[in-house]
């Protein structure tokens, strides 16, 4: 009896192990996005794109701002394996000064804290190119 359990024991723990060789990898283009100086009001929204470069599908279960500022936005399906998703994030423009933002990507992968940041500046309209 004492045989079979072990046996039994051992093929589950056999099982276990090869189910967690498979992992899903989130590689970013880049992990800064650089808005440079901009107009007050312009276009805030950017991308921050990705691959999965593992061999499980990726699953992205939050993605948050360090203000309420930065609305970042998530993709809802799973990334499978080789393909590419993005995580598009919105400042608000109307605020004049310096951008120093941190977004917080939590997922699935085998790094599952991700920090990306965006940096720029805005300026009011009088004074761009100044």
């Amino acid at each position: 009896m004492k045989k079979i359990v072990l046996v039994l024991f051992v093929g589950l723990l056999g099982l276990s192990v090869t189910a967690q060789d498979k992992v899903a990898k989130i590689e970013f283009k880049t992990e800064t996005v650089d808005y440079g100086t901009i107009e007050k009001g312009a276009d805030g929204i950017r991308v921050f794109e990705f691959t999965n470069t593992g061999d499980a599908p990726l699953i992205i279960s939050k993605v948050s701002s360090s203000c309420g500022c930065t609305i970042p936005k998530k993709p809802e399906e799973p990334i499978l394996p080789g393909k590419t998703g993005e995580i598009q994030v919105k400042y608000d423009t109307k605020r004049v000064g310096p951008i120093r933002k941190a977004i917080t990507v939590i997922s699935n992968a085998d790094t599952p804290t991700k920090v990306l940041k965006i940096k720029g500046e805005i300026k009011d309209a009088k004074t761009v190119g100044k």
